[in-house]
C-alpha cells in the first residue's frame, strides 16, 4: 500500500523500536508512532509517508495497552528526554531487553544469550549531572529547560523528575538572580547574549555540589555577590565559570576558572575515591553504574597475576575498581583532564606507576602501539563512545590476544556490530547483560563478555 499524508488509520501497537517509538503495521508495512505503548489500539494520523514505511502521530487512544500508565510530567512529550514515561517500568525493562536482543540478533547476526535487563535502583531523581540551556520564555524572563527533539528550541521545565530537586530549585533561583543582575540568555541565531548553560553536578555518596556557569564571555555581572548567595542558599561546595565564546553547539569551552570553593567535588564510584570538575566523564546514575561496573568486573574474572588494559578509560574508574583483582593496570583515554584525574586518583590511593598507569592517547593508536611493543594484556576492558570502537582498536585488541575481553557499551547497535567483527577474528561472545542506567528514557547500556578461541 502507499501511505498518504494525514490519512488516519486504526492500528495496534505491537512493540517498541530501539528509539522508543511504537511499531504497528498496516498491510505489512511498518508505522512508527511516538508516545505509544505495546498493546495500544489507537487512531494514528500519518505525518510522514515513506515508500515502505511511515511515521504517525496519535490522534486518539481507543484501547490502552496493559503497560500504559499516566504520564506524570507535563512536558514529557515536547521535551523528549523521558521517552518512556508513559509506560510501566516492567514494560520498559522488557522493551530494553528486546532492544539489546534485536541488535545482537539482527545487526550482529549472533546467537548469543542476552540476559534480562538489570533494573535501576531508582526511577526518578537519579541523575548526578545536568546541563541546562538558558533561554528566554514568552514573557521575556530567563528560563531553563531542555531542547525539544531535533531542535534547539528550549522547552521550559520547572521540575525535571530525573534530577534531584535541589538542581531544579537552583536553576530557578539562578535565573531570577541573573535577570536581576542584568545578565542575558545566549542566542544561537545571533551569537549574542551571555549565559549559555547551567552545569550542575553532585557527588552521589558525598553529597557535595558543583555549579558551573557556561558563558559567552568571561564574567557574570555582580558575579561575587550572585555566587555567594547561591552557595549559601544551596550548600554548594564549589562554583565555576566556563568560557565558551565559540559559535558551536558544544556545551563547554576549554577554559574554566574557580569562583568559590576548591574547583572540584569528591565522590566514590564502585569503591574508587574520585575528584571531578566539569570536563571529566562520569556516569550520571551512580548506583546503577555500580551495578554495571560490578557486572564488568565479574565478566573480567581477573587473576592475581593478570595485566589489565582499560581502553577509553575516562577517569579510570572501571580499571581502578578491578585493580584489587590483578597485578597491573594500564588505562588509555584521549581527554587530558580525565587522564590527569585518573593519575591523581591513583596517586591518592598510593599506587605506583608500575601498578596503575594512564596514558593520554587515542584508544586505537594506543592499542596499536602496545601491540607493536609486544605487550599482551591478559584482560582488556573497553568502554567506547556511542560510535563504538574503530577498526584499528579492534585489530590491535586481536593482535594483543587477551584471554578475555569485556565490552561496556551505551549503544547496543554499535556493540553488536563490533561483536560481529570480533567473532570473525578469533573471539567468541559468551553473554550479554543489559543494564538500565537511564530509567524512563530509551537508552540502555550493556556489558558483553568475549573469550579468545585458540
Amino acid at each position: 500500500m502507499a501511505f498518504i499524508k494525514n490519512q488516519i488509520l486504526t492500528l495496534e501497537i505491537e512493540s517498541l523500536s530501539s528509539d522508543g517509538n511504537g511499531v504497528a503495521h498496516s498491510e505489512g508495512q511498518a508505522v512508527f508512532v511516538p508516545g505509544t505503548a505495546p498493546g495500544d489500539t489507537a487512531e494514528i494520523r500519518i505525518v510522514k509517508p515513506m515508500k515502505t514505511y511511515a511515521f504517525g502521530r496519535v490522534e486518539k487512544i481507543l484501547t490502552p495497552g496493559p503497560g500504559r500508565i499516566a504520564t506524570d510530567c507535563p512536558v514529557a512529550g515536547p521535551c523528549g528526554g523521558c521517552g518512556l514515561r508513559h509506560i510501566s517500568y516492567e514494560t520498559e525493562c522488557a522493551a530494553k531487553t528486546r532492544f539489546v536482543q534485536d541488535a545482537f540478533a539482527r545487526l550482529g547476526k549472533l546467537d548469543v544469550p542476552v540476559l534480562p535487563v538489570l533494573g535501576a535502583p531508582a526511577l526518578d531523581r537519579y541523575r548526578n549531572k545536568v546541563q541546562l540551556p538558558v533561554g528566554t520564555d514568552e514573557n521575556g524572563h530567563l528560563t531553563t529547560g531542555f531542547f525539544a527533539g531535533r531542535s534547539h528550541r528550549i522547552v521550559s521545565c520547572a521540575d525535571c523528575k530525573l534530577q534531584p530537586e535541589w538542581m531544579n530549585q537552583l536553576a530557578a533561583r539562578a535565573c531570577t538572580l541573573l535577570e536581576q543582575a542584568g545578565a542575558t540568555a545566549y542566542s544561537e541565531e545571533g551569537h549574542t547574549g551571555l549565559v549559555r548553560h547551567l552545569f550542575m553536578r553532585q557527588g552521589w555518596h558525598s553529597g557535595q555540589r558543583l555549579l558551573c556557569f557556561v558563558l559567552n564571555g568571561k564574567t557574570l555581572p555582580q558575579e561575587s555577590a550572585l555566587c555567594q548567595t547561591l552557595q549559601q542558599e544551596f550548600g554548594l561546595t564549589t562554583i565555576l565559570v566556563n568560557e565558551n565564546t565559540a559559535q558551536t553547539n558544544v556545551i563547554l569551552g576549554a577554559h574554566t576558572r574557580t569562583v568559590l570553593g576548591p574547583g572540584t567535588i569528591e565522590d566514590t564510584l564502585a569503591g574508587v575515591a574520585l575528584r571531578m570538575g566539569v570536563h571529566e566523564f562520569y556516569q550520571v546514575n551512580t548506583p546503577a553504574a555500580e551495578i554495571l561496573y560490578g557486572k564488568a568486573r565479574a565478566y573480567a574474572a581477573l587473576q592475581p597475576d593478570d595485566f589489565l588494559l582499560d581502553l577509553y578509560c575516562g577517569m579510570g574508574t572501571i580499571g581502578l575498581s578491578m585493580l584489587p583483582d590483578c597485578r597491573r593496570l594500564l588505562g588509555v583515554e584521549i581527554v587530558p583532564q580525565a587522564v590527569e584525574g585518573a593519575k591523581a586518583t591513583a596517586a591518592r590511593l598510593g599506587l605506583p606507576a608500575e601498578k596503575a598507569d594512564f596514558r593520554c592517547q587515542d584508544a586505537g593508536a594506543a592499542a596499536a602501539q602496545l601491540a607493536a611493543e609486544g605487550l599482551h594484556p591478559d584482560v582488556i576492558v573497553v568502554d567506547p563512545p556511542r560510535k563504538g570502537c574503530d577498526e584499528a582498536t579492534l585489530q590491535a585488541i586481536v593482535q594483543m590476544a587477551p584471554r578475555t575481553l569485556v565490552m561496556v557499551s551505551c549503544n547496543a547497535a554499535t556493540a553488536a556490530r563490533d561483536a560481529r567483527w570480533l567473532t570473525e577474528h578469533s573471539y567468541r561472545a559468551l553473554e550479554v547483560q543489559p543494564v538500565d542506567l537511564f530509567p524512563r528514557t530509551r537508552h540502555v547500556e550493556c556489558v558483553v563478555k568475549f573469550i579468545r578461541q585458540c
